[in-house]
């Protein structure tokens, strides 16, 4: 699909792994219930995660991933930073990946503070709705993305991230025309469920 990128959840389960899923519980997107942090490893791969496919480790998706594309890795809850620098420094010193094969997410600002620290030649992006806060946050972080749902986006927005020299990413945008209208406002870079409809 000509995708440059992959954008993946990462939650740490009861046994300590690093897994890849967004919600705090399996029961919407596996046949088990419960919460991810109270299952070991090996319990949640007991689980069905559509067509006989299980919960993966966050090593076992950079592993399909091999180099091919990008990652874009979320920190979805507290305590996650660290476990994935770590991950990263295992990836680019042992594999040879890139350090710019490699963006950091999340909605948690203390989270990206505390992987800034420790890994600060990796990109990180912020995200959350436009305001004067996240601009604040943004450039006190070091931040090199600013991630806002699409339907909060405008020009003059695009206009302003741009100004404060960080780039604007624009999320959860799969209909043609709001793909569209992304583009006219000048977005650096579209995540989209359907990235064959974006185009160049």
């Amino acid at each position: 699909m000509g995708v440059d990128m992959v954008e993946l959840d990462v939650r740490l389960c009861g046994s300590g792994e690093l897994v890849v899923i967004h919600d705090d519980r399996i029961d919407r997107t596996t046949n088990g219930t419960g919460f991810v942090r109270e299952k070991t490893l090996l319990e949640l791969k007991q689980f069905d995660a559509g067509k006989g496919e299980r919960i993966p480790t966050l090593f076992e998706v950079l592993d399909a991933v091999d180099r091919k594309v990008a990652v874009q890795i979320e920190l979805k809850e507290y305590g996650t930073a660290l476990p994935v620098e770590e991950t990263i420094r295992y990836y680019t010193v042992k594999k040879g990946w890139s350090r710019d094969r490699f963006v950091v997410s999340s909605f948690l600002s203390q989270e990206l503070k505390i992987f800034k620290r420790f890994a600060p030649n990796i990109r990180i992006a912020l995200l959350g709705d436009p305001s004067p806060e996240i601009f604040r946050q943004g450039i006190e972080l070091g931040a090199n993305f600013i991630n806002s749902h699409f339907s909060m986006i405008t020009e003059e927005f695009v206009g302003k991230v741009h100004a404060r020299k960080m780039k604007s990413v624009a999320f959860a945008v799969n209909h043609e025309e709001d793909i569209a209208r992304m583009k006219a406002y000048g977005v650096d870079g579209i995540v989209s469920d359907y990235p064959d409809k974006i185009g160049d």
